[in-house]
């Protein structure tokens, strides 16, 4: 167990930014003997091997081929997102003055007072002049140590800031990265970074992140507190899950979407043709036809794997009157009547046989009536590959937050239950 969260809390620290959380899952991959697809070529693919796809940088499709596979067999996937709430680094950022200010976004929703007085950092990819227009020079940057901070303002200035106050995005949000007296200093520091020539850089995409490290605490060690447990854990699950595998039949699917905290509804999003253009594909590679491809969707199954809200401490009225889940209670099932969860009951009580068959720890989770959820890949995903679809995750507390806490046997749980349900039967 020491060696699952120790694998874990080195992943969150690596997945600085959905670029990272890629590059991490590929490196993983790669060491199991996956091998590597590129999508604009043509597709050789064999039974018994594994295979991964990059997604524009942010997401990645993986699979398995079973060595006995047939067309008849089932279709597994599981699913996670790559991206977390933040603060989104804005093209011509320096906000002159005395001070070097970065002008920022949000991104998603994070809870903006938890971003404040802690030390950030920048990570994400950058684009550099290639020797063709077409085909620019991209690179990850994770600058890794704390280069900026969104200061609070002193109580002295506010005297109601324990009563509440609503931060301004475009005002309250915006962190100061040092001490200079000229503009067009952030190009110049990239560039230094990646040691290459200022004009070399034509665009980036760079968020900011907590630096913070990932900490076992609690009297028993029993609890984990980390930035972007949301969904990095779901991820690590998915890719230890696949890696983990049975490998005789079926053909088992990891898909990371990224965009699921703004809407999923992009080129690489939840929200997207993307996992279906590439299944078919894979259905094409291995001789079979459209026909063989929809019946697998129809008998296919999959895993949408995301946090769940804990009953909170200070605030159990926040929670379901009867469905409530606290930490270390074991794997959330989240239904809904809405349909914001996909979960239906045929499709639960296939994962509920599988826990109670291996021992894996569970409870059924709804939302208040009167507090809706936040939405899913489930739901989004089922409505474009229309099969048995569960929503489950950990159930953590702070969801959103710069820093948020979780169960340690709650991971366990979640990744016994992504290695059995792909494991043959």
């Amino acid at each position: 167990m020491k060696q699952d969260i120790d694998t874990l809390c080195r992943v969150l620290g690596n997945s600085t930014s959905p670029f990272h959380t890629v590059k991490e899952a590929i490196e993983q991959f790669s060491l199991a003997g996956f091998q590597e697809l590129i999508w604009e070529e043509d597709w050789k693919v064999e039974k018994g091997k594994g295979y991964f796809l990059r997604v524009y940088g942010s997401s990645l499709i993986a699979f398995i081929i079973g060595e006995n596979w047939e067309a008849k067999d089932m279709l597994r996937i599981e699913a996670a997102h790559t991206d977390f709430p933040c603060f989104k680094i804005k093209p011509l950022p320096e906000k002159i003055g005395r001070y070097a200010v970065l002008n920022v976004e949000v991104y998603g929703g994070p809870i903006f007072n938890t971003w404040l007085d802690r030390p950030l950092s920048i990570a994400g990819r950058v684009a550099l002049r290639g020797k063709e227009a077409f085909v620019p020079e991209i690179r990850l940057l994770d600058m890794e140590e704390p280069v900026c901070i969104i200061p609070n303002l002193a109580i002295h200035m506010n005297r109601k800031i324990n009563e509440g106050i609503e931060l301004n995005r475009q005002v309250d949000l915006l962190p100061l990265a040092g001490i200079k007296e000229r503009g067009d200093w952030f190009l110049k520091e990239i560039a230094d970074r990646l040691e290459v020539r200022q004009e070399e850089i034509l665009d980036y995409e760079l968020n900011l992140y907590n630096v913070d490290k990932p900490t076992v605490f609690g009297f028993q060690k029993e609890m984990l507190t980390s930035p972007r447990i949301d969904n990095i854990t779901s991820v690590q699950a998915c890719v230890s899950g696949l890696i983990h595998s049975g490998k005789e039949k079926g053909i088992h699917v990891v898909a990371l979407f990224d965009n699921e905290e703004v809407g999923s509804k992009t080129k690489q999003g939840g929200d997207s043709m993307l996992l279906s253009y590439i299944l078919e594909r894979l259905y094409l590679a291995l001789g079979k036809g459209r026909a063989e491809y929809l019946s697998a969707i129809a008998g296919g199954m999959m895993l949408s794997v995301d946090v769940a809200h804990a009953i909170h401490p200070n605030h159990p009225e926040k929670c379901d009157i009867t469905n409530q889940i606290y930490l270390n209670d074991g794997v959330a099932l989240k239904q809904s009547g809405t349909q914001r969860y996909a979960t239906d009951c045929e499709a639960t009580a296939i994962i509920e046989q599988l826990c109670y068959e291996n021992q894996i720890a569970y409870k059924k989770f709804a939302n208040r009536s009167d507090i809706p959820g936040g939405s899913t890949l489930g739901s989004l995903q089922s409505s474009i590959l229309p099969m048995r679809t569960v929503d489950m995750g950990i159930p953590i507390l702070a969801m959103h937050s710069a820093r948020e806490t979780m169960g340690v046997t709650d991971y366990k749980s979640l990744c016994k239950l992504m290695e059995v349900f792909f494991f043959d039967k």
